[in-house]
């Protein structure tokens, strides 16, 4: 077995979520991608500073996703209050600072998170509202896959699986702000 395959089925739910259709059908609203891009800003801020102090991605220097996604809600959302955060990202920040002295559970992550921003982030980047700047890499799309793949065992499949889990309850969260 390998990382993927001990993910599939958690990854396969994230996938058949109902907001991923609205992502990947072209025809997203704006402040709802920029919503998204709210909820997944602090994810990824806090994942990226604890990378940092177990220096997992040193060698991948533009991996990193922050800065990108602030860029892309501040474009999209204007000047508006910002929205709120969902409780399924107020959750998955408490674990983070949970597991933040693991550097393979923090990977673990790093994994699901900027793995999919490099595989299935091609397809969506096509499909958003904006510039699109959370899904563009200044690198080599497969070079930073392998990376990220040198650096992940099966021992994470569970940590991964979790990860995959707060995905999927953040896009079930994200309907509520669909327009009907």
């Amino acid at each position: 077995m390998n990382l993927k395959e001990l993910t599939k089925e958690n990854h396969m739910n994230a996938e058949r979520q109902a907001f991923v259709k609205q992502l990947m059908g072209g025809e997203i609203d704006p402040k709802l991608y920029a919503r998204y891009l709210y909820n997944q800003f602090p994810a990824y801020e806090i994942l990226e500073i604890f990378a940092d102090q177990h220096k997992l991605l040193d060698d991948i220097p533009n991996i990193k996703r922050r800065n990108a996604i602030l860029s892309d809600f501040v474009d999209l959302w204007g000047n508006d209050e910002p929205p709120k955060v969902c409780p399924s990202t107020e959750k998955y920040l408490l674990h983070l600072k949970s597991i933040m002295d693991d550097p393979n559970k923090i990977m673990a992550h790093i994994y699901v998170r900027h793995m999919g921003d490099l595989s299935g982030g091609q397809m969506i980047s096509k499909r958003i509202p904006g510039e699109g700047r959370y899904y563009k890499f200044d690198c080599d799309v497969n070079e930073y896959k392998d990376k990220i793949r040198a650096k992940c065992n099966d021992d994470m499949a569970e940590e991964a699986k979790i990860c995959f889990d707060y995905a999927t309850e953040l896009f079930k969260e994200m309907m509520q702000y669909v327009e009907q």
